[in-house]
């Protein structure tokens, strides 16, 4: 019985899990029945060809008791089975390669081309008593002996109803000669497969839905087995937020290490800070080298005063970059024109400086 916890679709690693251990949807009685009607179809179109392949041999047989006695007994029998194995694979063969083809088919179009070993390695589970007792006292094992006996009482069913109305016709057979009686059994009895053919469809039909639903069950999982898989595949919350704070806490140390490098700092009074290089020779616009909010704004401005980086208040631009420009990038062409004109009043307070000196 289905674990009650279990009320959970199969995530899709748990299916391509199951999938790799070998345990996929497979209706058993599918591949019966098409390999029946493959077979079946196999022999309508070939009885043709079957019975001329007999009716030789037939003659062949008779012509043989016909000769004298000069032929060698030993010469004779080499010849009859040589006949007869010809005739076997001839008439066998085809039909043979038929139900072979049909039940890989339908086995392969449910499984889906999979071929695994993983379900005849060697288990000690497959040969314990005990868990060979309970699989033989299982549901599914009552479920399946319960399948094979409506199986069993059906077939008897449609056999009996088609023998007895063959009997009920047999004393015809006296009127009428040998081709025709045996024609007509023929018929009789393919009219006979036709209906065990439909009786057996309908059946697997019902079992191919019920293996369905049962394959479903099976792979559901509790809550507590997806929580689990996805600590497995995507990582413990806990850990990955800690990792992604380590991250961070790395990025801004590496970012306030190049604030000494930048030429200037475009700062709102207390909220945003971005701090700017840019070396003609060098750049083909401004680059961002540092920008924060709040506490990380206070902080650049800090090392910027501390390295002797000018730090210009403009409130729009301030915004205007933190928003708009990536760090270790250029700025965005839409800012080149008031950023050149806060580099250009900085470049000249510089020069400035340097002659007063």
């Amino acid at each position: 019985m289905a674990d009650s916890s279990k009320t959970e679709k199969a995530t899709p690693k748990k299916r391509r899990d199951e999938r790799k251990k070998g345990n996929v949807f497979l209706s058993q009685d599918a591949v019966a029945v098409v390999t029946l009607l493959g077979s079946f179809a196999a022999f309508r179109l070939l009885s043709g060809t079957i019975g001329a392949q007999l009716s030789g041999f037939m003659r062949f047989c008779l012509s043989m008791c016909a000769v004298d006695g000069s032929l060698v007994l030993d010469d004779m029998v080499l010849e009859l089975v040589k006949q007869g194995l010809g005739v076997l694979v001839r008439s066998v063969l085809p039909i043979t390669l038929v139900t072979i083809t049909c039940a890989i088919v339908a086995t392969f179009a449910q499984t889906r081309m999979l071929v695994s070993t993983e379900l005849i390695r060697p288990k000690l589970s497959k040969i314990s008593p005990i868990q060979g007792f309970k699989r033989l006292f299982s549901l599914k094992s009552v479920i399946n002996a319960l399948k094979g006996l409506l199986k069993i009482c059906l077939l008897m069913i449609i056999v009996y109803l088609s023998l007895k109305g063959m009997f009920d016709e047999s004393a015809k057979y006296l009127h009428v000669d040998l081709r025709a009686s045996c024609a007509h059994l023929f018929s009789q009895g393919m009219n006979m497969i036709v209906k065990i053919g439909l009786a057996f469809i309908v059946l697997a039909a019902v079992d191919f839905f019920y293996q369905r639903w049962d394959y479903e069950r099976g792979l559901r999982m509790s809550k507590q087995e997806i929580k689990e898989e996805y600590k497995q595949t995507e990582g413990d919350p806990q850990i990955k937020g800690k990792i992604k704070e380590v991250q961070r806490s790395r990025a801004r140390a590496r970012m306030m290490q190049q604030v000494p490098q930048a030429d200037v700092v475009i700062r709102n009074p207390t909220h945003f800070a971005v701090a700017l290089r840019y070396h003609p020779e060098e750049d083909a616009a401004p680059i961002v080298l540092a920008k924060g909010m709040d506490e990380l704004a206070l902080r650049i401005v800090k090392v910027a005063e501390e390295n002797k980086v000018a730090v210009i208040e403009n409130v729009p631009l301030a915004r205007a970059l933190y928003a708009d420009a990536e760090l270790d990038q250029e700025i965005p062409p839409e800012l080149y024109n008031p950023v050149a004109e806060v580099l250009v009043y900085i470049f000249r307070l510089n020069e400035n400086h340097k002659l007063v000196k």
